[in-house]
């Protein structure tokens, strides 16, 4: 008996498990042999713990748990929306040549941080070489015309020369002082302040990382395409299309609940900041900009997205958690709940509500907050079905 039982429990794989507080009916507690020598889990029921199910740790790897906490959201009703992550236009720069150059040094590189005024890359521009000595050659007549005035002022103070004689002077002065500002600005317009002879340097006019590169050295570069892309990835833009009824309820300020078909298990709260004020004849729909803070950096432009957003009165709040947290057990649904002692797990019966896009919600036996297992659910009720010997298969529908 005690071989057959260690042979039934390796072949199966499980450990001890049982599904009574879901099932329409209970099992009366079986009892079976321990046996310590092959190290294999037991599949011992004890009546207290009769709504657990226990994974020996070899099989907890192979299962790939993963948790949530429920969450709470408004009760009201919700819209789903689809739209697609775009980068915050208000901390968003794209940076190219003003002037035909030819690339001579890069140096920043894609994904790097970078302050606002930081160098980017260092170019090479005849038209920068020339606008540069015209600013040095008109400072010079400056300082030529500056000195002549200063040496008239002189001789006028002890009246050796004409009083005009010194007006044409001072005349002659301001006109240098006007060519050199004049070639210091053709020089600035050119985004060339920075450098000499015909080099000059481009910087980030905003903080926030290196989105896109495209310079490269010894490319010859035009004013045609940007060479960099920089913008601040800590805030993102959600563009996002509602249908005209429903963006006639939604209202600025809404707290949205976004998730991510790219990372299974991210979600973020996302507030509604700008609501459209035109509807896209195509499609009969308003894009909604619903802004998304992303500390971790995990979110990037152009990710596609769901955001679950409130519309018309927001009433109180619902418990969700994700879809695949709730398994069918015999007549009801339930969840696993992990307990303190690795690779034990509650199952909890729980009051199923309507599928909000991703996330159901939960009427009844959890509260906001308790971790629900996830990403293994399914394989858990595997289990615990198995435990129970496979027993009341017409309860199981699918």
């Amino acid at each position: 008996m005690v071989r057959r039982s260690v042979v039934v429990g390796v072949v199966l794989g499980l450990l001890a498990s049982a599904c009574t507080r879901c099932q329409a009916h209970d099992h009366s507690a079986e009892e079976h042999e321990r046996d310590h020598a092959v190290g294999e889990a037991v599949a011992e029921r004890p009546a207290p713990e009769e709504n657990v199910v226990r994974v020996e740790r070899a099989m907890l790897r192979d299962l790939r748990v993963t948790t949530r906490p429920a969450e709470s959201r408004p009760a009201g009703d919700v819209v789903s929306l689809l739209g697609e992550l775009y980068v915050n236009e208000d901390a968003y720069a794209e940076i190219g040549t003003p002037v035909p150059a030819r690339v001579v040094r890069v140096l920043a590189a894609p994904g790097d941080r970078v302050a606002a005024g930081q160098p980017l890359v260092e170019l090479e521009s005849a038209e920068v070489g020339r606008a540069r000595a015209a600013v040095t050659t008109a400072r010079a007549e400056r300082d030529a015309a500056q000195k002549a005035a200063e040496r008239r002022r002189g001789l006028a103070a002890d009246r050796i020369v004409a009083q005009r004689e010194l007006e044409a002077t001072e005349a002659e002065l301001a006109r240098a002082e006007a060519a050199l500002r004049a070639a210091e600005q053709a020089l600035t317009a050119l985004g060339a302040a920075r450098g000499s002879g015909p080099r000059f340097v481009l910087t980030a006019p905003v903080a926030g990382t290196v989105i896109d590169r495209a310079a490269v050295r010894g490319r010859l570069v035009d004013e045609s395409s940007p060479l960099f892309v920089v913008g601040d990835l800590s805030r993102l833009w959600l563009v996002a299309h509602a249908f005209e009824r429903d963006a006639l309820r939604l209202r600025t300020g809404a707290v949205a609940h976004v998730t991510f078909p790219a990372l299974p298990g991210e979600s973020a709260s996302g507030t509604v900041t700008r609501i459209g004020t035109r509807v896209d004849p195509t499609s009969r729909t308003v894009d909604v900009r619903i802004e998304i803070d992303n500390p971790k950096g995990v979110l990037r432009p152009g990710m596609s997205a769901t955001a679950l957003a409130p519309i018309g009165e927001v009433g109180q709040t619902v418990v969700t958690v994700p879809v695949e947290a709730v398994q069918r057990r015999g007549q009801g649904w339930c969840v696993f709940v992990p307990r303190k002692e690795e690779g034990v797990f509650e199952i909890r019966p729980v009051g199923r509500g309507r599928d909000l896009g991703g996330e159901v919600e939960v009427l009844s036996g959890l509260g906001a907050g308790e971790t629900v297992v996830v990403d293994g659910a399914f394989l858990l009720k595997a289990e615990a079905e198995k435990a129970q010997g496979g027993g009341d298969e017409h309860h199981h529908h699918h």
